[in-house]
């Protein structure tokens, strides 16, 4: 293969590369997988992230001390554009966040968050992973949480999401051919 077939292929790999870090980090913000979402980021990065801006690290502390027993979410990104330099990286990805919390007198409410993330991926070794994140926000809507329980909602519907290791993905991971043991 001549070089600009091979640089041509590199590059696809690793933009590959990094479409496969972003989903990581959407699966682990909404399943509370802490192994996931570390997968994302360097450990020396750092996320500035609505109020919070500090480390990578301290951001996913955060999160999944609050995602334990927190309500559902959903992260979806799309739009994914990867400009590369050497082993250097900008990716903006568009993301939405369909989120349940509790507002300020503790009644559950809906938030729906629109947005981008503006990442800096570095790649170290053969690996890409963020080493600087801000999110940049441009949608957000609140309504008030649904009435009734999952289980009145979903009806006959499921199984439901669930936190790592109860979702039905790491069921299937756990499953021959996919389990490591």
């Amino acid at each position: 293969m001549d070089k600009s077939k091979e640089d041509l292929l590199q590059g696809l790999l690793d933009r590959e590369a990094i479409r496969e870090a972003m989903y990581a980090y959407c699966r682990g913000i909404d399943r509370c997988d802490e192994a996931a979402l570390r997968s994302a980021y360097w450990e020396d990065a750092t996320d500035r992230h609505g109020a919070y801006n500090g480390s990578a690290s301290g951001f996913i502390a955060h999160a999944v001390k609050a995602r334990t027993n927190g309500p559902r979410m959903i992260h979806q990104v799309s739009n994914i554009s990867i400009v590369l330099k050497g082993r250097h990286a900008a990716v903006e990805s568009y993301f939405q966040a369909f989120q349940y919390d509790n507002d300020p007198q503790g009644k559950l409410r809906e938030t729906f968050l629109c947005g981008r993330y503006a990442d800096h991926f570095e790649k170290r070794g053969e690996e890409w992973r963020i080493a600087a994140r801000t999110v940049i926000y441009d949608w957000m809507k609140e309504a008030p949480g649904p009435e009734g329980d999952e289980a009145t909602r979903f009806g006959a519907r499921s199984p439901n999401g669930k936190m790592k290791p109860d979702d039905a993905w790491y069921t299937l991971l756990g499953q021959a051919p996919f389990s490591t043991t």
